[in-house]
């Protein structure tokens, strides 16, 4: 009893001095202290693009139905491209009046705002999804995201990989004195967060369309049928999910 309470009084002193450097292997009466890392590398298999809803108008349901058609435009669209029922999600829309400063308190305009996600796995869907928004008029494209549809997975990946070197290092230590690895006394994991996930911005998008509206000239009908334009295209990096562990093994 006496030597677990030693033990577990000398790693409470090891983890307040976690965020200084210190040695992978360390000796402690008769437990081994082994730190490691490990990592998972994979390519993204799941994309997704959010777009925002937003109309306002004097008429409230002259804004809401504006709104909805908007909506029902981009589901669409999706459905034409080929995606599935279960990969669309649509938000609900929120209602917020804007009164006069006044007396009377009479909402001057009704602004009506929403959003939908789409998560695409086959990545060629993108750019005829992007394409088709521009050119139907649905410029309120939010972001489009590179992800792992199964991250859990991925973290477990890591994790494993971490403690196969924790136990490979620890082994090593006690090989030369002819000493046994016992069981883990103690483990302290941290999973890192992902690395390579590709984004595009709102901002970009908006750029892209303001250059768009702005090389048509005429009169306001030519504006409705802007020229074809190429959406930029962001090919998505592999994804790294990284572990480290800190382990106590006893020694037999």
């Amino acid at each position: 009893m006496k030597r677990i309470v030693m033990v577990a009084a000398l790693l409470c002193a090891l983890g307040r001095t976690a965020g200084a450097q210190a040695p992978e292997i360390k000796f402690i009466a008769d437990t081994l202290v082994v730190q490691a890392e490990g990592s998972y590398e994979a390519d993204p298999d799941l994309a997704t693009l959010t777009f925002d809803i937003s109309s306002q108008d004097k008429d409230l349901k002259k804004a809401y139905d504006t709104a909805t058609a908007s909506m029902q435009r981009i589901v669409a669209l999706a459905e034409k491209t080929g995606l599935k029922k279960e990969d669309v999600s649509t938000g609900a829309l929120t209602l917020a009046p804007s009164y006069e400063r006044d007396r009377k308190n009479k909402a001057k305009s009704y602004s009506v705002q929403g959003q939908i996600t789409l998560k695409l796995h086959d990545f060629s869907m993108i750019g005829p999804l992007l394409d088709g928004a521009v050119q139907e008029g649905i410029v309120d494209f939010r972001s489009l995201t590179y992800s792992l549809l199964d991250e859990e997975a991925a973290k477990e990946h890591a994790v494993s990989e971490a403690m196969r070197r924790a136990v490979g290092r620890a082994k090593a230590a006690l090989a030369e004195d002819g000493q046994k690895l016992g069981p883990v006394r103690y483990a302290n994991l941290d999973v890192k967060q992902l690395v390579g996930v590709a984004q595009i911005q709102m901002e970009q998008f908006s750029t892209l369309s303001e250059l768009q509206l702005g090389e048509v000239g005429g009169r306001e009908s030519d504006r409705k049928a802007p020229p074809a334009v190429s959406i930029p295209r962001v090919l998505p990096q592999k994804i790294t999910v990284s572990a480290s562990v800190q382990c106590a093994f006893e020694i037999k």
